[in-house]
C-alpha cells in the first residue's frame, strides 16, 4: 500500500463513519447518534458505556449526568466539561478525580469547592442552594 492509498482509505473511512448516527448496543436510548454500550439516554452523541445521560456529547462511562461534554467516568454532573472520574459537580471544567464542586475549573482530588475556593461541607450545600436559585438551575 503506497502512502497515497493508504491517505485515500483513511479519508474514505473518515466520511463514511461521518455519514453514520447508528447507536451499536444500546437499550432505551432517545434521540440518540453514535452512542454505544449505553441504556436509558436521551439526546446524546457520541456516548460509550453509559448510563442515564442526558444532552451529553462525547463521553465514556457517565452516570445519571446531565449536558456533559467530553467527560469520562463521572457521575450525578451538571453542565461540565472534559472532567475525568468525577461526581456531583456542576458546571465545571478540565478537573479530574473531584467531588461536590460548583463553578470549578482544572482542579484535581478536590471536594467542596465553589470557584475553586474550598468550603465546609455544611457552608457548600448552604452556598449552592442559594446559588442555584439564584442562577434558576
Amino acid at each position: 500500500m503506497t502512502p497515497s492509498e493508504f491517505e485515500e482509505r483513511l479519508r474514505d473511512l473518515v466520511a463514511r463513519h461521518a455519514r453514520t448516527t447508528a447507536n451499536t448496543g444500546c437499550l432505551a436510548c432517545e434521540r440518540c447518534e453514535r452512542c454505544s454500550d449505553s441504556t436509558f439516554l436521551k439526546d446524546c452523541r457520541n456516548v460509550a458505556r453509559s448510563h442515564y445521560c442526558t444532552s451529553s456529547t462525547d463521553c465514556s462511562e457517565c452516570t445519571q449526568s446531565t449536558e456533559l461534554v467530553g467527560c469520562v467516568s463521572c457521575s450525578h454532573c451538571e453542565r461540565c466539561e472534559r472532567c475525568v472520574g468525577c461526581a456531583y459537580l456542576v458546571r465545571c471544567a478540565d478537573c479530574s478525580g473531584c467531588t461536590y464542586c460548583f463553578g470549578c475549573v482544572g482542579l484535581s482530588k478536590k471536594d467542596f469547592h465553589i470557584l475553586n475556593e474550598p468550603y465546609e461541607r455544611q457552608a457548600y450545600f448552604a452556598k449552592v442552594s442559594e446559588l442555584r436559585r439564584a442562577l434558576r438551575i
